[in-house]
């Protein structure tokens, strides 16, 4: 029932506020052959709460997007704009950003990884050590991880250490979550397993997520929709929504609507020069 009331809390925000818009943005890299158009006239809104993934071709330009409506990355022509602000500079607690690599600092056990962007700003937002400290025990418990907060990263998984990240990514309580291919590393059962954890997490959250993946069938398995982006200069050629019900479970990949999804996406990536 918590999880009904959670689906129906998210439908409801998605239906008053847009929590990403994006207007008209290209972007042009200086090359060392002259110029090289990598993104074209992008345009798009995810409404707060979504979980939209986006797909394309390599060298499309999907990461290029994501730095830059993380802030981690100058924009070209046009406009981004988070909850109605633009993103000048990066900002954690507006928008989370999780990577490929967990990238979590060795030295570190798992519970300092997630604590330590509070630690950076505990002085400024008058956070105590011990607030500090019990916010990084509860991001451990809900991606999983309660009674592993002592191990260093070599003691963990790939697994564990991409949750590791996520809960870095999720302590400051930002309302957009950013994702760049978070499992592409991971076998293919960790894999499964970690998107079907992503989605409890989101369900718990009702964050809004934006996620970069190459694979067709995580696409479809979690997204509300799919952008399907063009090779390089990078537009969105098609949007598909995922009408499949949550939550989501394995068993709907057999079905013949998942596979006609999958098949869409698969022909519109086909089909780009």
């Amino acid at each position: 029932m918590q999880h009904v009331a959670n689906l129906a809390r998210r439908e409801e925000a998605r239906q008053e506020q847009v929590a990403i818009e994006v207007a008209n943005l290209s972007h042009v890299y200086a090359g060392a052959q002259g110029a090289v158009p990598a993104l074209e006239d992008i345009s798009m809104r995810v409404g707060a709460g979504r979980f939209v993934v986006i797909v394309g071709p390599s060298g499309c330009g999907k990461t290029s997007l994501l730095m830059m409506l993380a802030g981690l990355r100058s924009q070209g022509q046009g406009t981004i704009l988070c909850h109605g602000r633009p993103i000048p500079d990066p900002d954690p607690q507006r928008v989370g950003v999780i990577f490929q690599e967990a990238s979590l600092y060795p030295w570190l056990t798992a519970l300092d990884n997630i604590e330590f962007p509070l630690s950076l700003r505990g002085a400024r937002d008058r956070e105590t050590r011990e607030e500090r400290r019990e916010r990084a025990e509860a991001m451990l418990k809900l991606v999983g991880l309660e009674g592993f907060g002592e191990r260093y990263p070599h003691e963990l998984s790939g697994g564990m250490k991409q949750r590791v990240s996520i809960a870095r990514g999720l302590v400051q309580d930002p309302p957009v979550l950013l994702m760049d291919e978070p499992f592409a590393a991971l076998d293919e059962q960790t894999r499964m397993t970690m998107g079907h954890e992503l989605l409890r997490i989101w369900s718990t959250t009702s964050k809004t997520v934006v996620f970069i993946t190459h694979s067709l069938t995580e696409a479809v398995y979690l997204a509300d929709e799919v952008l399907v982006m063009s090779a390089r200069p990078g537009r969105i050629i098609d949007r598909i929504p995922v009408a499949l019900p949550r939550p989501r479970s394995y068993e709907m990949m057999a079905t013949d609507v998942f596979g006609q999804l999958r098949e869409r996406i698969w022909q519109q990536i086909r089909k780009t020069p």
